[in-house]
């Protein structure tokens, strides 16, 4: 038996695929690419992959990590080479390596999401408006979003999932356009989603922008203990 750790993208084409579907592509290429994929026991056996955090639908990525359990190791190129071969459109494989068959999974070591949203201003919009939303919201100690859910209402502390102040950029080419960069905690108790934050920007304090068409990109996934960090292919 080996473990496989998988770092792959999430691109435009299939932004709007669910986690479940996203899954089940990737599986059908390690499928098509005859890789030595293990499998579980019993009646539905299922094959032993894992991912690390699940992408909300239309979000893309340029890091999702995920461990593949094989039943023998084998030449790392050539796997390399037999899966990218199977990949379709939008997703693409950056890099691979063998891990510890007993390391921590993927989802118990991940705890930080960085993520970066591509918006437009309103018209009437001024940036140095902008400046000033920000400021205020990264000085606030608490901000509260309410969250409804099948299972009802129940309030979150936006602060308590954003490990950093927020940043926000206009673009050289295009001043109509804002870059919105988050670094948002993944706890065992739970995190926040970036439409969340946007929304609370844009509901309660006023920045002015088109949340409905905003473009989330998740630019990476790390393990941090609050000093340091490194991507889950570099453990």
């Amino acid at each position: 038996m080996a473990k496989l750790r998988l770092k792959i993208t999430k691109g435009n084409p299939i932004r709007y695929v669910s986690h479940l579907d996203y899954a089940g592509t990737i599986e059908r290429a390690v499928r098509r690419a005859q890789l030595p994929a293990a499998y579980s026991e019993g009646f539905n056996p299922h094959m032993k992959l894992a991912f690390a955090s699940a992408l909300a639908v239309g979000v893309t990525s340029e890091a999702e990590y995920l461990d593949l359990e094989l039943t023998e190791a084998a030449d790392i190129t050539l796997l390399e080479a037999q899966l990218k071969s199977q990949l379709p459109a939008g997703i693409e494989l950056k890099a691979a390596k063998y891990v510890e068959q007993h390391s921590k999974a993927l989802m118990a070591v991940v705890n930080l999401a960085v993520y970066e949203i591509d918006v437009l201003l309103t018209t009437d919009a001024v940036w140095e408006n902008v400046k000033t939303i920000i400021d205020n919201f990264n000085s606030e100690i608490e901000v509260i979003y309410v969250k409804q859910s099948p299972k009802g209402r129940r309030e979150i502390d936006i602060k308590e999932y954003l490990s950093e102040p927020i940043v926000v950029k206009p673009l050289a080419d295009n001043q109509r356009k804002l870059i919105i960069n988050l670094s948002i905690k993944i706890t065992p108790s739970g995190s926040v989603k970036p439409v969340e934050v946007l929304a609370v920007l844009t509901d309660n304090f006023g920045l002015p922008v088109d949340k409905d068409a905003a473009l989330i990109n998740r630019i990476g996934l790390f393990v941090t203990d609050g000093k340091a960090e490194c991507s889950p292919i570099e453990l």
